[in-house]
C-alpha cells in the first residue's frame, strides 16, 4: 500500500506540474502538440525498447509461458469487450474508453507494486505480463484512433515508432541480443523521461477540462469496467483454470490498474476528445489507491 501511495502521489505531483505550466502559459497550446509528438516518437519508443532487455531464464520458463498466454488473452478480451461495452455511451466517448480498457498504467504503476508485494520473481513476470500489452495497445489499441480519421490505416499502424519499438524489442529479447552499454544506457536515460513528460502532458490538458468531466457517466462508468470488472473476470477465470497463485495474484494487479497516460496523449494526437481522456486517466488514478489494496487483500 505503502509503494502504491508513493507511486500515485508522484504521478498526481507530476501533473500538477502540468496544470501549472498550463495554467501560466508556460505550455502554450501550440506546445501541447509539440510535446505529444516528442513523447510518442521518441521518448515512448525508447520505454519501451528498454522494457524488453530482460531474461528469461529455463527454471522459470513454465511460469513466463503461462503468463505471457494468459496475458495475451487478457487483452484480446478487452479489445472485443470495449467492442461492446460502450455502444450506448457518447460517441465522442467511445474511442477513448476503447482504448483505455486496453491500455493501462500497469508499466509505470503495476511493476513497482508487483516487485514491492511478490519480489524479484514478481518484477520478472510483470515483464512478461505487459509484453502482449505494449503489442497490442500499439496495434489493435492504436486503430481506435487512427479510424476515427476515415479508415484503419495498416500502413500507419505498422510504420509507427512504437510498433517499430515493440517489433524491434520483442527481436533483440528472442534473439537474447546484447545491445552495448552506450547505446543500453541512452535507451534507458531517454526512456525514462517518459513518467514524467506523460503526466505533464496529461496535466497541461486537464488544465483546459471541464471538471464535470470527473463526475460524468461515462467516467464514472469506465472506471467500473478498468478497475473492478476486468480484474474480476481475470481472477474468476485463472481460478477456474486452476493457474498457478502467483501468476493469478499478479495478473489480477496488473489488470486492477488506471487507465494509461497514452490514452489522453494519443486523445490530443489524432483529435479524439483529449479532455475526457485526461479525466478518465485522473479519475481511474484516484480510485485505483482503494481499488489495487481491495484486490490485494482479497488474493493474498
Amino acid at each position: 500500500m505503502r509503494v502504491q501511495l508513493a507511486l500515485v502521489a508522484k504521478l498526481f505531483l507530476l501533473l500538477g506540474i502540468g496544470v501549472f505550466l498550463r495554467k501560466k502559459g508556460i505550455i502554450p497550446q501550440s506546445g501541447k502538440a509539440l510535446l505529444t509528438d516528442l513523447v510518442i516518437d521518441m521518448v515512448l519508443p525508447c520505454s519501451i525498447i528498454s522494457s524488453f532487455l530482460i531474461e528469461v531464464t529455463g527454471e522459470r520458463l513454465r511460469r513466463t509461458a503461462v503468463i505471457f498466454v494468459l496475458s495475451l488473452g487478457i487483452q484480446v478480451f478487452s479489445y472485443l469487450l470495449g467492442l461492446i461495452a460502450y455502444r450506448k455511451c457518447e460517441p465522442s466517448h467511445q474511442t477513448v474508453m476503447q482504448y483505455g480498457t486496453v491500455c493501462s498504467n500497469s508499466g509505470i504503476l503495476g511493476t513497482p507494486i508487483a516487485e514491492g508485494i511478490f519480489g524479484a520473481e514478481g518484477t520478472l513476470l510483470a515483464a512478461v505480463f505487459l509484453i502482449p500489452l505494449r503489442v497490442v495497445m500499439w496495434t489493435l489499441g492504436l486503430s481506435f484512433f487512427t479510424r476515427e480519421q476515415g479508415k484503419v490505416s495498416l500502413k500507419k499502424i505498422v510504420t509507427h515508432p512504437c510498433i517499430a519499438a515493440v517489433l524491434i524489442g520483442l527481436a533483440l529479447m528472442l534473439a537474447r541480443f546484447s545491445l552495448p552499454a552506450l547505446a543500453v544506457d541512452c535507451l534507458e536515460t531517454i526512456g525514462g523521461c517518459n513518467t514524467a513528460l506523460s503526466m505533464i502532458l496529461v496535466g497541461s490538458i486537464v488544465a483546459d477540462m471541464d471538471p464535470h468531466l470527473l463526475s460524468c457517466r461515462d467516467t464514472l462508468y469506465f472506471s467500473a469496467i478498468r478497475l473492478v470488472i476486468l480484474p474480476l473476470l481475470v481472477a474468476l477465470a485463472c481460478m477456474a483454470l486452476q493457474i498457478d497463485p502467483l501468476v493469478r495474484n499478479i495478473s489480477v494487479v496488473l489488470t486492477a490498474m488506471p487507465a494509461g497516460a497514452t490514452t489522453a496523449i494519443l486523445a490530443l494526437k489524432y483529435r479524439g476528445d483529449a479532455a475526457f481522456a485526461s479525466a478518465c486517466t485522473a479519475l481511474t488514478t484516484v480510485l485505483s489507491l482503494a481499488a489495487v489494496p481491495v484486490w490485494c487483500a482479497l488474493l493474498l
